[in-house]
């Protein structure tokens, strides 16, 4: 699969609090602004890749834009772990044949309907093997993502000395870079350490500033094959490794009975799987994008993808170290915690401008850009490239 695919096109609809419209008029617009970037037309859409947790059928978005028939259509599970699973999909179905031109598509009204940051405590109740998983620690009160995620959180800080303030530099850099975004829900609003640390708690250790926004919007990408991404309208992004990962023991956000709670061994299988596929290091990355749905995760993925070792991510970001000048620059867009979340897929948009050369806080001489999916849950990731890369 390496380097047969390209991302051709991406599109997105306006980030907000309240869109105004439904979930599958943000998924058409999306898509729309997607095929008109990469100049094609919706009778060239043959394909079709979303998250299971879409509430838009593709054969629903297919009618609303006027594409023709579908020879591929497909759904990635696990959230917001599905982003660059989506487009491995797309991936493997061009690079097969099975389809030419497939869209890759995210849209939800995440704010101003179901807000996933909300307790649920019919979680542990569901009759399937998620409800049985969950049934361990609802009952606890451990009923949200915040939840869980502080259940790690607070062994990683035991485990490496890290502190809340460590948390806090990721949430500043991620601040500071929507500021400079037009496209970001922060736009012209950064933070100071100080003001993190000030943030109300939400779960202990987590303060509301370590937790990513909730946002409506839809973003959508082209996926076809790479010599053909060639001949269109943009510059395109090969698609030079993507991998998916479980580890051994995995639950949902936090996997309470393996024997280390400190680390995230399902990035680790997907870091794996990319520096495999790719022939890269962690040294031939010149940006990160980063899933940033909560700050600690941001310190554990630089540790498991190899940018540097156990505990050591403390250090990494000390001093500026994933801002725009630092050593690994991480989400220039401003990630979740600023741009807005759109379950990663507005992450792997960011990624292809890179290559381009087009993003609003361009990362100078970048030939390959690393992308990951949700963490804490079965996760994805990919490595696109330039045409040199």
């Amino acid at each position: 699969m390496k380097g047969k695919a390209a991302i051709a096109g991406i599109g997105a609809t306006e980030f907000s609090k309240n869109s105004g419209r439904s979930e599958l008029q943000l998924a058409a617009e999306a898509v729309f602004a997607a095929l008109d970037d990469a100049g094609l037309t919706p009778q060239d859409v043959d394909g079709m890749v979303t998250y299971t947790q879409d509430a838009n059928q593709e054969i629903a978005v297919a009618r609303e834009i006027g594409a023709g028939d579908l020879t591929y259509f497909a759904r990635v599970h696990y959230g917001g772990g599905a982003a660059c699973g989506t487009v491995m999909q797309a991936a493997m179905a061009v690079a097969t044949g099975v389809a030419d031109a497939v869209v890759c598509y995210r849209a939800f009204n995440e704010r101003s309907g179901r807000r996933f940051g909300q307790p649920d405590a019919g979680l542990g109740a569901e009759p399937s093997s998620q409800g049985l998983e969950m049934s361990w620690h609802v009952p606890y009160g451990l009923m949200t993502p915040a939840a869980w995620v502080a259940m790690f959180a607070q062994r990683y800080l035991h485990t490496y000395g890290a502190t809340s303030e460590d948390f806090g530099r990721v949430a500043v850099a991620m601040r500071r870079h929507a500021a400079t975004n037009p496209a970001a829900w922060f736009y012209q609003r950064p933070i100071t350490l100080a003001e993190h640390q000030a943030s109300r708690w939400v779960v202990e250790p987590l303060h509301l500033l370590d937790c990513c926004q909730e946002s409506d919007g839809a973003v959508a990408l082209v996926v076809t094959s790479a010599e053909r991404a060639r001949d269109l309208r943009r510059s395109p992004a090969v698609i030079t490794a993507a991998a998916q990962g479980s580890g051994a023991g995995q639950m949902m956000m936090t996997s309470y009975y393996r024997d280390d709670m400190s680390g995230l061994p399902e990035m680790s299988v997907v870091g794996g799987g990319l520096w495999e596929m790719s022939g890269l290091s962690p040294a031939d990355i010149q940006t990160a994008i980063l899933y940033d749905h909560f700050t600690p995760f941001v310190l554990a993925q630089l540790e498991e993808l190899g940018f540097c070792g156990r505990g050591e991510a403390k250090d990494y970001i000390r001093d500026g170290g994933i801002e725009l000048d630092g050593r690994l620059p991480v989400n220039p867009h401003g990630g979740q915690l600023g741009e807005a979340y759109i379950h990663g897929m507005n992450g792997i948009a960011e990624a292809v401008r890179q290559i381009r050369g087009t993003s609003v806080n361009q990362v100078s001489g970048v030939h390959n850009v690393l992308v990951t999916a949700g963490t804490g849950v079965p996760t994805s990731g990919l490595i696109l490239s330039g045409n040199a890369g």
